[in-house]
């Protein structure tokens, strides 16, 4: 496994033990040549979903895509990285139940933001205003509303 520090390509298993859901195994690693240590995930891969975007385009799911969005929109929140992880292997779990080889990308953001509910609302509603492309003020207080009742 390449080092993502120096990029060296040897490393050594301290630690491997199933995730929450029994989904992947996660294995801390230390690389040998500069003793950093970074966590790795084995899944069993399943089918390859496709991402119908909103202009039509299609494109393969890609788990990074929603972690990312999830780091960004929970950024200088009180949510551990492992959360966040957690809620993305549990959305692509949703995905792949599907047992569809298609799927929206409206859908997936939905999937996101029902997530991010219960998670932190401050990281909802930061998701939400990019995802719906807020223009306005107004947008904001709506959704904030939403969440009142």
């Amino acid at each position: 496994m390449k080092c993502p520090f120096c990029h060296f390509h040897d490393s050594k298993v301290i630690d491997t033990r199933p995730t929450d859901s029994n989904e992947s195994i996660r294995r801390r690693r230390e690389c040998l040549k500069c003793k950093k240590r970074f966590t790795t995930y084995e899944r069993v891969e399943d089918q390859t979903v496709v991402v119908i975007k909103k202009d039509e385009t299609r494109e393969a799911f890609q788990r990074s895509k929603i972690l990312n969005s999830l780091i960004k929109s929970s950024e200088k929140r009180p949510i551990e990285i492992a959360t966040l992880e957690k809620t993305v292997e549990e959305i692509e779990t949703e995905i792949n139940h599907l047992n569809q080889k298609e799927v929206t990308s409206a859908y997936i953001g939905e999937l996101v933001m029902n997530k991010l509910k219960n998670i932190d609302k401050i990281a909802y509603v930061r998701f939400a205003s990019v995802y719906r492309e807020f223009d306005d003020v107004q947008s904001f207080a709506d959704e904030i509303e939403n969440l009142k009742d």
